[in-house]
Parts: structure tokens; C-alpha cells; sequence
């Protein structure tokens, strides 16, 4: 099969790209190569790479016409939250203006292969544009009401409700995901667990938001990258999502993986010393958790890894892969190490 991946230089979009081309699937890869983007992350992967943005309609309606694809999975975002609150100009562009620009060139190529019962266009969200959850309150699943806290989150609900939208006019034949929070190899250093990784092995203070009580449900990124592509074959229309039912608090997720730390590279103190609490991000959703029942009933998806599986597989990676790039990446990410 021909696939369009956009932000397959990602961290999540990196991981379909690869299981697309171990499988022997023609790929090609739409990405604008930002700060975010690792082409090492497919490097050694028959892959297409298309340097544009997906706010660029030309460069994305000549893509389609390349490629005449089977299916597009839709990647590519600005995703990091605290970005969003500094700057959130370039999240209504790319998540909204370019999810736009995708659609009408698919909806364009679609009539123009005389719609094509088999294409289908999976666009890729997040649990954040459900808001939070009190402590009792039930999981997400594929009913619950939008309430998105911050500018990703709704810039990210603006493109979903698009994305319905042109299914309900059109017929274009899509498919929404959301999903809890993602982690393995290959992660951008700025998020949660590579930080905790790099600012633990640099022996510098790991930061912890606020009472560190917030809590999220942890999905390894392999698990949800089979179940992205597996949504290629969902019936049109349908929501689906990805969790693991692994909800912890991050100060028990950062414990965890100081413990593994300790095992993996022992020094003379524990890493848990270094945590070090500090002021919490604006708005900062409490609790996320999904249930990922609609994905289990649909495609028949399930993840394979639990959370401590997963877990030691991706410090182990981590500690093998990014010593000699430590301090650069603390540096040039402009983080302290005091």
C-alpha cells in the first residue's frame, strides 16, 4: 500500500514509518523538519521525504498527486504544551491551517481517483482536548464532551471538529484518534521522561511540577503506532482511542524511573534526591485517562508492553544512545543544570 505520513521525522510519526516500511508499504514522509523532527529516527528506512510544511497547499496538493496514496496518517502538530502558552501563533497555524490544507487536498485527490472506497484519512489527536478529570470522575472514551485548557489542546479540538466536518459534508472518509501520553525511544528531549533521564544521569535538579500529583496514563509509542496504522482499516467515521489503563502520578512515574536508574547506573546516591519541585505550568490539567475500549472493539487493538516492560526498555535505550549528547541537549534546549 502507498501511504502519506505527515511529521514522520516525529517521535510517534517516526515509530509508524517504521513499522510501514519493515512491512514493505510504499511511505512518504511530509515533515518541515522543526526543532522536533530526528531524521535519525528513520534513517535506514525506504522512505520518500518531502520537506514542506502542511501549511503549504501547493507543495501538500502535489504530494497527494504523487503519491495517489491508499491512506494518510496525519502526525504532524505542534504538540508541546508549555510552547503553546508562550507562543500560540504557530499552533493555530500548523494544527488548524494545516489540518485544513490536508483535508482539501485529500478531499481534492479523493473525487479526482473517483473516491476510493479503501483510501482513509487518520487524523491523530490527543486525550487533551477532553480537559482533565477529577480524581472519580470516569475516563475519557469516544463520547465525552471537548473542553480543551490550553492553547495545544484547543487548537488540536478545532482541527478534530474539521476533520468531522469535512466526513459529514464530503464524505471524505476519516477517522479520528486520540490517545493518552506516549513514551519510548526516539522522544523529543524537551518532554517528561527524556528530561528526567538527561537532567538524572547530568546530575542536575529533576524538575517536578507543582506537587507532582497530576497524573497522566502512559502508552508506549510502538503499541500506539500499530494501532494508527490498524485505524487505516477502521470503518469511516469512527473515534477511536489508545490508552493503556497505566495511570500514574508524575512524581510515581519520575520515581519509577529513578529507581531504574539506580539498577541501570548506580552511583553513590540515589537519583530520587535530585527531584526538585517547581512552580507548576499555567493551567495545568490535573488528571487524563482514556478508555480504550473503541479501539479494542473496532480494530482489534492492544498494546503489548506494560508500563514497567516498557519503561526499562526505554531508559536502557536512553542510556545507550544519548550519553555523548547530554549536555548539548541540555544546553541547546536552554535548560538549567543548576
Amino acid at each position: 500500500m502507498r501511504y502519506i505520513v505527515t511529521g514522520g521525522y516525529g517521535f510517534i510519526g517516526s515509530a509508524v514509518v517504521r513499522q510501514l516500511t519493515q512491512a514493505g508499504h510504499e511511505v512518504y514522509n511530509l515533515d518541515k523538519k522543526t526543532y522536533a523532527a530526528n531524521p535519525s529516527a528513520v534513517a535506514g528506512c525506504a522512505v520518500q521525504n518531502i520537506h514542506a510544511c502542511i501549511t503549504d497547499r501547493p507543495a501538500v496538493s502535489a504530494l497527494f498527486k504523487a503519491a495517489r496514496p491508499d491512506a494518510i496518517i496525519h502526525l504532524a502538530a505542534e504538540t508541546h504544551v508549555d510552547r503553546s502558552i508562550d507562543g500560540p501563533s504557530a499552533f493555530m497555524s500548523t494544527n488548524v491551517d494545516g489540518t485544513f490544507n490536508l483535508l482539501e487536498a485529500a478531499l481534492d485527490w479523493w473525487e479526482s481517483a473517483e473516491k476510493q472506497e479503501a483510501f482513509r484519512f487518520v487524523h491523530v489527536s490527543t486525550d487533551e482536548v477532553f480537559g482533565d478529570l477529577g480524581p472519580d470522575d470516569p475516563i475519557f472514551d469516544e463520547h465525552t464532551a471537548y473542553a480543551p485548557s490550553s492553547p495545544y489542546s484547543a487548537s488540536k479540538a478545532a482541527s478534530d471538529h474539521i476533520v468531522r466536518a469535512w466526513r459529514r459534508t464530503y464524505g471524505l472518509p476519516t477517522v479520528v484518534t486520540n490517545c493518552s501520553n506516549n513514551y519510548g525511544p526516539w522522544q523529543n528531549a524537551e518532554k517528561l521522561i527524556p528530561t528526567v533521564i538527561r537532567k538524572a544521569v547530568l546530575g542536575a535538579p529533576i524538575p517536578v511540577y507543582g506537587d507532582g500529583l497530576n497524573i497522566r496514563d502512559w502508552l508506549y509509542v510502538e503499541d500506539h503506532a500499530r494501532g494508527l496504522i490498524a485505524a487505516c482499516e477502521a470503518a469511516p467515521g469512527e473515534t477511536l482511542l489508545f490508552g493503556a489503563r497505566a495511570e500514574r502520578t508524575n512524581m510515581e512515574l519520575i520515581q519509577t524511573l529513578c529507581a531504574l536508574l539506580d539498577e541501570m547506573r548506580p552511583k553513590a546516591s540515589p537519583y530520587a534526591d535530585q527531584i526538585s519541585h517547581v512552580t507548576d505550568r499555567k493551567g495545568h490539567d490535573r488528571r487524563y485517562a482514556v478508555d480504550p475500549s473503541s479501539a479494542e472493539r473496532a480494530i482489534n487493538w492492544h498494546p503489548d508492553r506494560s508500563l514497567e516492560d516498557g519503561l526499562r526498555e526505554t531508559v536502557k535505550w536512553y542510556l545507550e544512545n544519548l550519553d555523548a549528547d547530554l549536555v548539548d541537549q541540555d544546553d541547546r534546549l536552554g535548560l538549567s543544570r543548576s
